[in-house]
C-alpha cells in the first residue's frame, strides 16, 4: 500500500515537471493560472459567445490554448461543438481544455462524444492516455498509449508519452 502510493506520487511529480516538454496532440502547457488571470480550474464566462461562429470560437480557442488559458479555450471549443456538432477537433480541444482545468469529470463525457465520432484512433488513444496521467492513474495512461502506437507506430508524441512514463517508473525504482 505504502509502496503504492509513492509510486503514484512519484509519478505524478514527474509528470508535472516533463508534462510541458510532452502533449497531448493539441499541445500546451501547465500553468498556475490563465494569462488573463481567471481561476485556472473554471470555465471562463465570455461576452458576447453566442455571436461566435464555429469557425471564429476554434481559431480563438486555439490560441488560448496556446497560451495555457484553458479557461477561455474550454469555453470557446464548447461554442464551437455546439455550433458544429460533427467537428471532432472541437471535442478534441474541448476535453484537453477540461482535463487542463483538471475537470476530469467533464473530460470523460467529451471523450466519449469524440469516440462516436472518430472511433478509436491513435490521436484518440493518447489524448485519453495523457488525461490518465494528468490523473496518476499510470496503467490506464500506459494501456491508452500503447493502442494509440499499435495504430501509429511511427508517432513522435506517443513515444514522446511513452518515455515520459518508463521514465518515471525507472525514477521510482532508482
Amino acid at each position: 500500500m505504502k509502496r503504492t502510493r509513492g509510486l503514484r506520487l512519484g509519478f505524478i511529480a514527474l509528470a508535472l515537471v516533463v508534462l510541458p516538454l510532452s502533449a497531448c496532440s493539441s499541445a500546451g502547457g501547465l500553468t498556475g493560472m490563465s494569462s488573463f488571470g481567471n481561476n485556472k480550474l473554471q470555465v471562463a464566462e465570455i461576452d458576447g459567445i453566442g455571436d461566435y461562429t464555429a469557425d471564429r470560437a476554434l481559431r480563438e480557442a486555439r490560441g488560448h490554448f496556446r497560451n495555457n488559458d484553458f479557461g477561455h479555450s474550454a469555453a470557446l471549443y464548447k461554442r464551437a461543438v455546439e455550433l458544429n456538432p460533427k467537428n471532432a477537433e472541437g471535442y478534441v480541444g474541448l476535453s484537453a481544455s477540461y482535463d487542463r482545468l483538471g475537470r476530469f469529470d467533464l473530460s470523460d463525457r467529451v471523450y466519449a462524444s469524440l469516440y462516436g465520432i472518430t472511433g478509436g484512433t491513435a490521436q484518440y488513444y493518447n489524448n485519453v492516455g495523457y488525461s490518465y496521467m494528468l490523473r496518476g492513474n499510470v496503467s490506464a495512461a500506459l494501456t491508452n498509449f500503447k493502442k494509440a502506437r499499435a495504430l501509429d507506430p511511427g508517432n513522435i508524441v506517443v513515444a514522446n508519452n511513452i518515455q515520459i512514463l518508463q521514465n518515471a517508473a525507472a525514477a521510482n525504482r532508482a
